[in-house]
């Protein structure tokens, strides 16, 4: 994608800035942002930084682009990386970060309660949000820790994968809420207490309550929220604090588009959220952009000889045919693609962007990661 030099995004500037410490791959799915995310790890590593990736997505691609069986909740270093740095990968587990938060701010006792409790166990696999809080609390550690130069953020694929920024407020309401409180209140009153509160005013929201969840889920609910009183305050602290690590200096969000109509619509919501958000916005990759080696021969003048050439006899004249219309659909190609682009930065004028070409075969090693991240650097 053509863009004027001071409106390019310098992707090796930007990894190898020491200032650079989180990077924030979001965009749609079905772009290759994982991908892209473990080639922006690969070379901030081969540059002499420590970098760990760290993903959201499910998908297994980056353990095996990595040359890893498999990846968890612990960082695994990936062999093969040259140069003095390091590079670790890493996927997000949402229950063992959650269970990780309970064993270190609760008593071994109180922390065997909670992990016990059929509730907590159900919103720390599969409850709505959930994954967006561990994925900010998982970055908050890593960030704290201290131990990595960059940390890379492979997010979810659509729009969710922005989902994480409103996980500080979400959560500060869900705590704050009536229903929270109103659970509260055994903890804090005792049973009998409890009882007569509830008789005194309550009755027809525990009762209403009971007919939503069941007697034995709002046990259940009573009994964790009990449980999870003094950490609480502690979850919030945390993610407030995670939120304005996405806003401070040191961080980057860069958007992962594709000449696609769907990507490039889904890329200027990305765009213009994170706009007025007020995030750190470094730019937008476009990623699997059609190129050709001969820009100068036009798909009219290829087809014209290809044309040509049919009259010939010989396996030499219609192999070159063949590749003379090969040759003229890519540049058909190329120039759809770059009407999409061109559109795109009309409307998004100001942001900075570069692309990646589309190879023949997908990425699946090390090898492949080093020659995305070369050429997306070079464009």
């Amino acid at each position: 994608m053509a863009r004027p030099l001071d409106r390019a995004l310098d992707v090796d500037a930007l990894l190898a800035d020491p200032n650079t410490r989180v990077v924030v791959c979001c965009g749609s799915g079905g772009v290759g942002k994982t991908t892209l995310a473990a080639a922006l790890g690969v070379r901030a590593a081969e540059t002499g930084r420590r970098v760990v990736t760290l993903t959201i997505d499910p998908a297994r691609r980056l353990a095996q682009s990595l040359g890893l069986t498999e990846l968890d909740n612990t960082p695994r270093r990936v062999a093969g990386v040259k140069g003095a740095g390091e590079l670790h990968a890493m996927m997000l587990d949402m229950k063992r970060t959650f269970d990780e938060i309970v064993e270190a701010h609760a008593s071994p006792q109180k922390a065997a309660q909670i992990l016990a409790n059929p509730f907590y166990q159900s919103l720390s696999s599969s409850f709505a949000g959930t994954q967006e809080y561990m994925a900010m609390e998982k970055l908050g550690q890593l960030r704290k820790s201290d131990r990595w130069d960059l940390i890379v953020v492979d997010t979810p694929p659509s729009r969710s994968a922005l989902d994480f920024l409103d996980a500080p407020g979400r959560l500060g309401r869900f705590l704050d809420g009536r229903f929270i409180r109103t659970l509260l209140v055994p903890a804090k009153a005792g049973g009998r207490g409890y009882v007569k509160v509830m008789q005194a005013g309550l009755g027809v929201m525990t009762g209403a309550m009971t007919k939503l969840l069941g007697a034995q889920l709002l046990t259940e609910v009573q009994t964790f929220v009990a449980a999870m009183d003094t950490m609480f305050g502690g979850l919030r602290e945390r993610a407030d604090a995670t939120a304005k690590l996405l806003r401070a200096p040191g961080t980057a969000f860069v958007v992962v588009a594709a000449p696609e109509p769907d990507a490039l619509r889904e890329a200027s919501y990305f765009v213009e959220r994170l706009v007025e958000e007020d995030m750190p916005l470094a730019g937008v990759v476009m990623n699997r952009v059609h190129r050709t080696a001969v820009p100068q021969l036009s798909a009219g003048k290829a087809l014209a000889a290809a044309e040509a050439l049919e009259g010939e006899r010989g396996a030499s004249a219609a192999l070159a045919a063949g590749v003379l219309r090969t040759h003229a659909r890519r540049v058909q190609t190329q120039a759809s693609e770059q009407h999409k682009l061109d559109g795109f930065g009309l409307a998004h004028p100001k942001v900075r962007t570069t692309s990646a070409p589309a190879f023949a075969e997908d990425v699946h090693d090390l090898a492949g990661l080093r020659q995305l991240a070369a050429t997306l650097c070079e464009s």
